[in-house]
């Protein structure tokens, strides 16, 4: 049968694969696990077995098999997929046999956990999730099996599918978008049986993710509607798990997506949505765990519509707008109350979101912020403004992350926001009853909430931003002490109480602080009277000095000290000694140093680089945060423990508040500089203030020049001392390294003087160093020089001692030649006349016929090979002796000599 030939080749081929994985794996190199050569048998029993109940109880052991050993499953994954995947293909109509080999692949597509070996060894499931995935034919045929009329055949292969994704969500999503019909055909299981439908709609929350192509397909199939169907049927909020899912599905279609957004305003509206926020006013023990995480989905819903599209889209603002204003006219306000402030008994999780999306629906959109402001809560006869109950949150909760929320209700309140800004600020006045801190807060305004919780000397006063305790009030000499003074009081005794929890070895996170700073920061921009009531009392300056110079704060602390500082000088208009803004500059260079103090800005910008607060409010809900999300409150104190900076901080110190700092700080900078580089007074001196008034006498006169040179003078010094202190700073800064106290330059003068001869020292260094290159190079090139002149002078000498050679065996030569002639046995032949002879007879034969010219010429060519045979035969050497031969010159000198020779 084909079957056989079609397994042994499997099994050929697969089993140095299967033992490699099982090495890898395991890492057993010598036994082999004895569940291999069951899984072997069971293959072969599938694939050449005749009988259908045997191969059908072959596939069930090795069903059970797989399921139960991690060995196993690599086995199977080595071999049997082929053979499982050809019996879906060619046995259809054998039901329970397809029915085995599906639920074969379900286990051995699902992890099996075990205590043993390393948690970083590869899991058998995702190898063999990603061997099935890797061909787009076999996911073709998974889906092909949801058309089956057999539901456990539908309900296997659905599971199947899910247990791809979990492994291979990537290439499955890829692979469904290559397959005609694949999104329809999963479309088509949420009209199945309520189990299918479940599996299809988790398997449809998976593929949606992060999948634009996909979301598109599916909201074209008409999703939104199956999924608010599916809400309804189960019961909204009070429904179970399947309700969670169709909002996390809907959340995936809509989330950073402006078009199906709108879709989803046109085609369903908003209706759907609100139905699932509505409780009942008094559930107080019906929000279980799955209800909360129910409406949490929902409230994700919700803040997601009030988002927008993604960030930079062009059209962000517009779908923004228009998603606050439907919802507004839904009512979705009073829902949104009703969860976030009324509902105290609702678990901390659904609090916090009710309330951020309660900021996200009125932030920027006038109608939706003066619905809020007119919104009244609770019930007869105790009713209050919202803005007042959502305050109240801030002044008594315990939980970091309430306040948070709370407190970005009224951050959005506010922003862009004038009118609501004033309805605020005119409500700050002293209420009637305030002397009496026990009466009911809803029976003031807003602003007489705040006073009473800023100067309650109440220690169960509700003012747990500040967790601190005041002493009782006196009343002084005919005047009432000043809230901004209040609030200075206030910083300073929470910095004693940190103080005293370090020292109990009980650390508390130091919130407190930052947040009164960042207060007064905000009130003295802009205000010089805040800056003029600040500086009434030296005290307030000194210790704002010691806030930001002193290593027991911390860094966020310190450098909003040094703000503060800057604020005081930057929008100070007194004119009075010791709290103008000269006198606060003098204070920071003494006794913080200008360095030092600017180091601060660093400092509090390094503290403050943390993630936008609204980052901490995006995680997606889903099965595996659902718990975690629900249990909000339970969490809380680890998360806050875990992360570096409080949540508070992490919220009121955003990024708008950031770059509200960095401005400042430039504005600072400058004004600073520009305090050390002019006099105190700025008006111009008159001409006629220096001349004599009618009627003074000289004496008069005289004492009015000298107190006015006098000033001058003393202005002029303390520019000279300001310009000294700065030159000091900058020295140290140039330096890096502070220097010893005692050997500070003892006046202005000697520090400018000093100043000035290390500029002139590092100028000489300069030079010095340009001086020691120019040296370097210039002995570079004599040593070239020198090097050139040796090798001169080296061939200069061969030359020399080459031509002595020459000239000594000339001389020899000429010797011989004399030798030869005078007393040689054999005559030497005079050349010389012999050419004179053959000169004249050429001379004689110059009209003669060219052929007697080239019998002479034959004739003369063999004399002298005759001759060249002689004086070889001599020992001469007939080239050399040849040389010349034909040169005028050398006849000449021939003929000299032997002119000489016959003298």
């Amino acid at each position: 049968m084909d079957r056989s030939i079609n397994f042994r080749g499997i099994a050929g081929s697969a089993g140095n694969i299967m033992q490699g994985m099982g090495k890898f794996v395991f890492g057993n190199e010598g036994i082999e696990s004895k569940e291999d050569s069951y899984v072997e048998r069971y293959l072969d029993r599938i694939s050449n077995g005749t009988i259908p109940d045997d191969r059908r109880s072959a596939m069930t052991e090795l069903q059970s098999l797989v399921a139960e050993s991690r060995s196993a499953q690599m086995s199977f994954g080595a071999m049997g997929f082929p053979i499982l995947l050809n019996i879906l293909k060619e046995d259809r109509e054998d039901v329970e046999l397809v029915r085995g080999a599906l639920e074969t692949f379900v286990s051995a597509l699902t992890p099996i956990e075990t205590s043993q070996g390393p948690k970083t060894e590869v899991q058998p499931a995702s190898v063999n999730s990603d061997l099935l995935s890797r061909e787009t034919e076999n996911i073709s045929l998974l889906l092909s099996l949801l058309s089956e009329e057999d539901f456990y055949v539908r309900y296997y292969t659905i599971q199947l599918l899910t247990a791809l994704l979990t492994n291979s969500l990537k290439r499955l999503q890829e692979a469904i978008l290559l397959i005609p019909r694949g999104i329809t055909v999963l479309m088509d299981m949420l009209m199945d049986r309520e189990v299918i439908r479940n599996e299809a709609l988790l398997l449809l929350t998976y593929l949606t993710r992060d999948a634009e192509e996909i979301q598109k397909i599916v909201v074209f199939e008409g999703v939104f509607e199956k999924i608010f169907s599916i809400i309804r049927e189960e019961g909204h909020s009070d429904g179970g798990v399947v309700v969670q899912d169709c909002l996390e599905l809907l959340n995936n279609l809509i989330r950073h997506n402006a078009s199906n957004q709108m879709l989803l305003k046109e085609t369903m509206g908003f209706d759907p949505l609100i139905s699932i926020l509505k409780i009942r006013r008094g559930s107080a023990f019906n929000f279980t765990q799955q209800k909360t995480v129910n409406l949490l989905g929902a409230l994700n819903t919700v803040e997601l519509l009030l988002m927008g599209g993604p960030s930079g889209e062009a059209g962000k603002d517009a779908n923004k707008n228009a998603n606050q204003t439907a919802l507004a006219q839904k009512k979705i306000l009073d829902h949104l109350l009703l969860l976030g402030v009324e509902s105290q008994w609702a678990p901390v999780a659904l609090r916090c979101m009710a309330l951020r999306c309660i900021g996200n629906l009125v932030l920027r959109n006038p109608q939706n912020l003066d619905s809020l402001a007119r919104k009244q809560v609770g019930e007869e006869p105790h009713v209050q403004p919202a803005l007042n109950a959502i305050f109240s949150i801030i002044l008594r909760t315990s939980i970091a992350q309430e306040f948070v929320a709370a407190d970005y209700v009224f951050k959005c309140f506010c922003e862009r926001n004038p009118n609501g800004q004033a309805l605020l600020a005119s409500t700050i006045a002293p209420h009637p009853n305030q002397g009496d801190t026990h009466g009911p807060a809803s029976d003031m305004p807003f602003g007489s909430v705040l006073l009473q919780a800023l100067v309650s000397s109440d220690v169960n006063a509700d003012m747990e931003v500040l967790q601190i305790q005041l002493e009782t009030p006196t009343p002084s000499l005919g005047r009432t002490e000043p809230v901004l003074h209040r609030i200075v009081t206030c910083l300073s005794i929470a910095a004693s109480t940190d103080g005293e929890n370090d020292q109990n070895n009980q650390p508390e996170e130091p919130y407190i602080q930052p947040v009164i700073l960042r207060l007064l920061i905000i009130w003295l921009v802009d205000c010089s009277n805040a800056v003029n009531c600040l500086l009434e009392s030296a005290v307030h300056l000194n210790y704002i000095i010691e806030l930001a110079s002193s290593k027991r704060y911390t860094a966020c602390v310190r450098g909003l000290a040094a703000v503060v500082l800057g604020a005081c000088i930057l929008y100070n208009a007194s004119r009075e000694k010791g709290r103008d803004a000269f006198a606060v500059a003098d204070a920071i260079s003494q006794k913080i140093g200008l360095t030092t103090y600017f180091l601060r800005f660093d400092e509090l910008r390094k503290s403050l680089a943390h993630p936008l607060s609204e980052q901490h409010h995006r995680m997606e809900l889903s099965r595996s945060s659902a718990n975690s999300m629900s249990d909000f409150q339970e969490i809380e104190e680890d998360e806050t423990n875990k992360d570096d900076q409080h949540p508070v901080l992490s919220e009121i110190f955003d990024s708008q508040f950031v770059n509200f700092l960095s401005k400042l700080e430039a504005d600072i900078r400058e004004n600073i500089m520009d305090i050390f580089s002019r006099t105190k007074t700025a008006t111009a001196v008159l001409p006629t203030e220096l001349e004599q008034k009618n009627g003074e006498v000289d004496g008069e006169y005289i004492k009015r020049l000298k107190s006015f040179v006098e000033k001058q003078c003393n202005e002029m010094q303390d520019l000279l001392a300001r310009n000294a202190m700065l030159a000091e700073e900058l020295v140290r800064t140039g330096a890096g390294t502070t220097t010893d106290t005692s050997q500070k330059p003892s006046s202005g003068r000697e520090r400018v003087q000093i100043e000035a001869l290390r500029q002139e020292l590092e100028g000489a260094k300069r030079q010095i160093e340009a001086l020691k290159a120019e040296k370097s190079q210039i002995e570079a090139e004599a040593n070239n020089q020198r090097n050139l002149s040796v090798k001169l002078e080296s061939d200069l000498k061969s030359l020399s001692e080459a031509y002595n050679s020459i000239e000594q065996a000339n001389y020899c030569l000429d010797a011989e030649v004399k030798t030869l002639r005078q007393g040689g046995s054999v005559p030497y032949p005079d050349v010389e006349a012999i050419k004179a002879q053959a000169k004249e007879e050429a001379e004689k034969d110059s009209e003669a016929e060219l052929n007697d010219l080239l019998v002479c010429l034959g004739q003369e060519q063999t004399k002298v090979e005759k001759l060249s045979t002689r004086l070889a035969e001599l020992g001469e050497d007939v080239d050399t002796l040849l040389q010349g031969i034909g040169d005028d010159t050398a006849i000449q000198d021939d003929d000299d000599d032997d002119e000489d020779e016959e003298e």
